[in-house]
């Protein structure tokens, strides 16, 4: 196997087993697709055909399973696109509270240095924010000179 101590999958590999769950061949699979493609949020129904083709024999509720103790852990982040659920390989394990700009026409993510939560606290004096995800949508600069 792979050396992944350092890497972001690594880092995945070590919250995965600090978590109790073993690492199977099937998890490490799941979790190199995800990184493999960590720029963009894939809907779930992606991933599954994927480990699928793979794994003929691996059901479904197995794979949502893991992406459910994945989430859990903070090794992926979930997004709705539309009506779907989409996931994503965690782009940043050191600040794990951070925000996106999403593209609407190749998906990619970029993720974004500030948090705008001290604005919105200022306006709401006296109220306990319990939790908040921030998303910026539109075309990034690289579609829209495609579409030029």
């Amino acid at each position: 196997m792979e050396d992944f101590k350092m890497t972001n999958t690594g880092i995945a590999i070590e919250a995965l087993k600090a978590g109790g769950l073993r690492l199977t061949k099937q998890r490490t699979d799941l979790l190199e697709f995800l990184s493999d493609n960590q720029d963009e949020y894939i809907e779930v129904t992606k991933v599954d055909d994927h480990m699928r083709g793979l794994y003929p024999g691996l059901s479904h509720d197995t794979i949502y399973r893991n992406i459910k103790s994945f989430e859990d852990l903070g090794i992926i982040e979930t997004h709705m696109q539309g009506e779907q659920l989409a996931v994503k390989f965690q782009c940043d394990f050191q600040h794990p509270h951070h925000h996106h700009f999403i593209c609407q026409q190749c998906h990619r993510v970029t993720e974004l240095e500030m948090c705008p939560m001290d604005f919105f606290e200022a306006q709401l004096p006296g109220a306990k924010i319990t939790g908040h995800r921030f998303e910026l949508y539109g075309i990034c600069a690289r579609c829209q000179q495609a579409n030029a």
